[in-house]
């Protein structure tokens, strides 16, 4: 594939930079909570990894390539349990209106 969900496997960019270990996985509690709830739903059999990766590469390039890592899995989340019906697009609108009261934007 050719698209900005693959400029890791492209030419011309550069090695990729690891830190070995010496970052810690979660930058946020937002990141902690989206890869928990990512986990247990797919644990619970209401989505799949490879149906998650596949709507991550859904996503408009330039929101993927400026957005935080775990925004990928929350937007596949999130897309995943509306496309089933598992969720409602109203259901998430007041759970994150109820977040931003709280002060948490993610």
């Amino acid at each position: 594939m050719n698209s900005a969900h693959d400029f890791g496997g492209m030419q011309c960019y550069g090695p990729v930079q690891n830190d070995h270990g010496k970052e810690p996985p979660f930058k946020e509690d937002w990141e902690r909570r989206t890869f928990a709830i990512h986990m247990l739903v797919q644990l619970e059999g209401m989505m799949y990894p490879d149906e998650c990766r596949h709507e991550m590469e859904k996503m408009d390039p330039v929101h993927y390539l400026e957005s935080p890592y775990y925004e990928h899995w929350l937007y596949a989340t999130e897309q995943l349990l509306l496309s089933k019906g598992i969720l409602t697009q109203e259901e998430l609108t007041q759970r994150v209106a109820e977040l931003k009261e709280l002060g948490e934007d993610k």
